[in-house]
């Protein structure tokens, strides 16, 4: 497997696990606040991921030495991104909302443009994201009617959007800053100190759950904490790889709603197959099978 298969096939992994989120989070908050279950996650992937990183002295040494990347990815990517995305989902329409979360690789592709100059739109690459979004949309409309937004409601596509941009934005400077951080170091420091931040506030701005959580909440709150520590990682060691695009990197969240929805097909009683939905996944895979194979191809010609 060349380099380039390998970081396709790791980036799929990484969305695979990602695609579980939703579902995850929708079962931990019937128990728990958003802030306080998103504050424990965190700080649980920090501590996952600290046995696979470096000795004591040499994990505080790349901190102090990159503080600022550790700092800018934690603000971007645990604090504001998970902040406004938890609020976000809280109040809009369930088909609009996954249609927002599904437009990140088109923010990212935008924003990778905007902060480095070698991150270009190609029409290439305009066209995978428009048949992507494209998709996505069929998804969402196939599994839940589209509602007309509300005033409240704009304002969690606002929130969804800027958690986008959080995130585009943490993942091109993890590309173009984080030259000689540990990516199990970052990642560990990042969620775990965020998961701290967050938890604080959850003791600030929300009531606090009461009594004892059933088994289901656990296995639940492990399982998230789990992907994160893994998916974070290993997308973070994915960024820094010499040669790889943010943008490109990104458009395989495309395949996020596509497994999210097999996902609820299986585990969701009522849910069932829509041709919309199945048009939407044909178009988000030929898309994605497209722009790979093609850029094989340039790359051999």
């Amino acid at each position: 497997m060349d380099k380039r298969d390998d970081t396709i096939f790791w980036a799929i992994i990484a969305c695979l696990l990602w695609s579980t989120a939703y579902a995850g989070i929708k079962i931990g908050l019937q128990y728990d606040t958003p802030f306080h279950f998103a504050g424990i996650r965190f700080i649980i992937s920090g501590l996952m991921i600290l046995p696979f990183t470096v000795k004591p002295a040499i994990y505080f040494k790349m901190i102090k030495e990159h503080w600022k990347i550790v700092f800018w990815v934690t603000l971007l990517q645990t604090l504001v991104n998970y902040s406004l995305f938890y609020q976000g989902l809280k109040i809009v329409p369930g088909a609009l909302g996954a249609v927002i979360v599904g437009s990140q690789p088109l923010v990212t592709a935008v924003v990778a443009a905007l902060m480095n100059e070698g991150e270009r739109l190609t029409k290439r690459k305009i066209i995978t994201i428009i048949l992507g979004l494209s998709g996505v949309i069929l998804i969402s409309a196939g599994r839940q009617a589209f509602k007309v937004a509300s005033t409240l409601e704009i304002l969690g596509v606002l929130m969804i959007l800027g958690a986008n941009i959080a995130t585009a934005t943490s993942n091109v400077m993890v590309s173009l800053r984080s030259k000689g951080i540990n990516p199990f170091v970052l990642s560990s420091a990042s969620l775990f100190t965020g998961g701290i931040i967050l938890y604080l506030l959850s003791l600030l701005v929300e009531s606090g759950p009461s009594g004892p959580k059933p088994g289901e909440y656990w296995i639940d709150l492990i399982w998230l904490s789990f992907m994160s520590a893994y998916a974070f990682s290993l997308w973070f060691k994915l960024l820094q790889r010499p040669n790889v695009k943010v943008s490109e990197l990104n458009l395989w969240k495309f395949i996020i709603p596509v497994v999210g929805a097999i996902l609820s097909w299986i585990l969701v009683p009522g849910e069932k197959p829509e041709w919309l939905t199945i048009t939407g996944m044909v178009i988000i895979t030929s898309s994605l099978i497209g722009f790979f194979n093609n850029g094989r191809k340039l790359q051999l010609g």
